[in-house]
C-alpha cells in the first residue's frame, strides 16, 4: 500500500492516492451512512491532515490504522466524525416547512387532550437552531394556552450537540429570527452573543444518535418529526430504511417533514403525502392497523 507523509506544518499537503480516497470513503458510509462524493475529496484531505497534524501523526495510511484499532480508535474515530458531519444550518431555514408546521400546532391545540404534551424530534439536528425553531413556534402557540410540549434532537456529532445544549449562538442569528421572537426568546449573552431564554432551552434535549442504528433509539409517539436537509448524505435505498423506520414513531395524524426533492419515489402505507410544491411532507394515517411497511 501506497504512504502519503505529511509534511511538516505551514507546508502544502499532500494529495490522497485514489486508493486511499476510496478507503477513507468507504469507511465514512460504512460508519454513519454518509456518502463522501469525490467534490468533497479536498474537504477529506483537510480534514484527516488538521486532525493528524493535532496527534503528531504523518502517514495517512498509519492514521486510519489507528481510526480503527481499539478503543482508542473509537475514541478517535468520534473526534474524527465531529469534522466530516458537521452541516450548515440556521434558525428556521425553510420558512415554508416551518410555516406548515405552525398550522400543524395550532390544530393540535384543539385535537390533542389538553393534558397532552406535543412531542417533537428534530432529526439531524446540528447545532439546534432547528430544533429550537421548532420549540420558538410552540410556546407562542401552546406555551401561552399553558399547554406542555417537547422537542427531542438528535445528531451523530457530539460537538454540536454541545453547542445545542448552550443554546448560544453569534449575533448574526438574529437575521433568521423574526422581531417578535427576539423580544420573547432571546437574551444577550457573553461576547456579544444571543441565548435562548429558558422558557425554549427548557423543553428540548439533545442526545447522540447514528442514522444508522435508529432502530435502537427508542423514541416513540412523535407528533411531528423534522428531517430536512440529512437525507441527501445518504445513499437512495439507505434514505428509503431511514424514513420507514421514521414512519413508525409518528402517532396517528403525526407529520413527518423532509427537504423538498430529498426523495421522490417512496411510498409508505402509513403515510399520506402532502400535496403542494414549496415541501415534501407526510401524515399518518389513522386506519393504519396490520399494514405493512413499503420497502421498495
Amino acid at each position: 500500500m501506497n504512504h502519503q507523509i505529511l509534511p511538516s506544518s505551514g507546508s502544502s499537503l499532500p494529495d490522497l492516492t485514489d486508493e486511499q480516497f476510496v478507503r477513507w470513503q468507504a469507511l465514512l458510509e460504512e460508519r454513519t451512512g454518509n456518502r463522501m462524493p469525490v467534490q468533497r475529496r479536498t474537504f477529506l484531505q483537510t480534514s484527516l491532515a488538521m486532525r493528524m497534524r493535532e496527534i503528531g501523526c504523518r502517514d495517512y495510511s498509519e492514521y486510519y490504522g489507528k481510526v480503527v484499532s481499539g478503543p482508542s480508535g473509537a475514541i478517535e474515530w468520534n473526534t474524527l466524525v465531529d469534522r466530516l458531519t458537521v452541516q450548515e444550518t440556521r434558525f428556521f431555514r425553510d420558512p415554508d416547512a416551518f410555516e406548515y408546521v405552525e398550522a400543524f400546532i395550532r390544530e393540535a391545540l384543539d385535537k390533542l387532550a389538553p393534558d397532552q404534551t406535543l412531542e417533537m424530534w428534530s432529526v439531524g439536528c446540528s447545532s439546534g437552531e432547528e430544533a429550537y425553531s421548532l420549540a420558538m413556534i410552540a410556546e407562542d402557540v401552546w406555551g401561552a394556552r399553558q399547554r406542555s410540549f417537547a422537542v427531542t434532537g438528535t445528531d451523530i456529532s457530539t460537538i454540536v450537540l454541545k453547542k445545542a445544549r448552550s443554546a448560544t449562538y453569534p449575533q448574526t442569528a438574529r437575521n433568521w429570527i423574526s422581531d417578535r421572537y427576539q423580544a420573547h426568546f432571546c437574551v444577550p449573552a457573553d461576547s456579544g452573543k444571543i441565548r435562548l431564554a429558558d422558557s425554549i432551552r427548557q423543553r428540548c434535549c439533545f442526545t447522540q444518535v447514528n442514522m444508522l442504528n435508529l432502530s435502537a433509539f427508542p423514541l416513540q409517539s412523535q407528533h411531528i418529526i423534522y428531517c430536512q436537509n440529512v437525507l441527501i448524505y445518504f445513499r437512495r435505498w439507505r434514505r428509503k430504511e431511514i424514513l420507514n423506520e421514521l414512519a413508525a414513531r409518528l402517532v396517528p395524524g403525526g407529520i413527518l417533514v423532509i427537504g423538498l426533492g430529498e426523495i421522490v419515489d417512496w411510498h409508505h402505507p402509513l403515510l399520506e403525502p402532502i400535496r403542494g410544491g414549496k415541501l415534501t411532507a407526510f401524515v399518518r394515517k389513522h386506519n393504519d392497523t396490520n399494514m405493512e411497511t413499503d420497502r421498495r
